[in-house]
């Protein structure tokens, strides 16, 4: 093998190791974001909406694996000068590096934190799912930030609400516990 052939081949292990074990790790959330700061005056180009975050590790194996795997093959399988080669693996890496950029941007766009301002309940309607007895605590379905929660709930008149009675949410009391009143 060349020296090139051999640089291509380095390349496409490393980054196709890397690529694997990283993707992996994500997948099953093992993972650790791993930042690269680039401060450019006033420019911030740390942010995600820069460019998808296209510098990350991700991004860069993906990158090293496909500029090695295209190198190689136009070097070898195509009899593709060196020149060639290189720019097509570069066409090639950046291409990938661009493509896992958006699909991790997309992925990240899929999180949710799962936690909500209880508080933002309060005006809502919803029904009893469990009764209200009198004086005591029962439980309320109510539709917060487009998620249908069951949440502990007293009667604002200490009155017993049975199943399926709808409700309005007054307040909160404690850390959780909704006020309700019959609509």
């Amino acid at each position: 093998m060349t020296g090139l052939e051999q640089a291509f081949v380095v390349c496409a292990a490393i980054g196709g190791v890397f690529f694997v074990f990283r993707f992996a790790a994500q997948l099953l959330g093992l993972h650790h974001d791993v930042a690269v700061e680039i401060h450019t005056g006033d420019l911030d180009v740390t942010h995600s909406d820069v460019g998808f975050k296209l510098l990350s590790f991700q991004t860069m194996t993906a990158f090293l694996m496909m500029f090695g795997l295209v190198g190689f093959a136009l070097l070898r399988a195509e009899k593709m000068g060196a020149l060639i080669s290189l720019g097509g693996a570069t066409v090639a890496g950046a291409a990938t590096a661009w493509l896992v950029a958006l699909m991790f941007h997309a992925m990240r766009k899929l999180q949710s934190a799962g936690n909500y301002d209880p508080h933002q309940a309060i005006g809502q309607r919803g029904s009893v799912y469990l009764n209200i007895p009198a004086g005591g605590t029962g439980k309320v379905t109510v539709t917060v930030n487009n998620r249908l929660s069951v949440l502990d709930a007293v009667a604002q008149d200490k009155s017993e609400m049975k199943t399926g009675v709808a409700v309005e949410i007054v307040e909160i009391v404690g850390t959780n516990v909704l006020v309700v009143k019959k609509v």
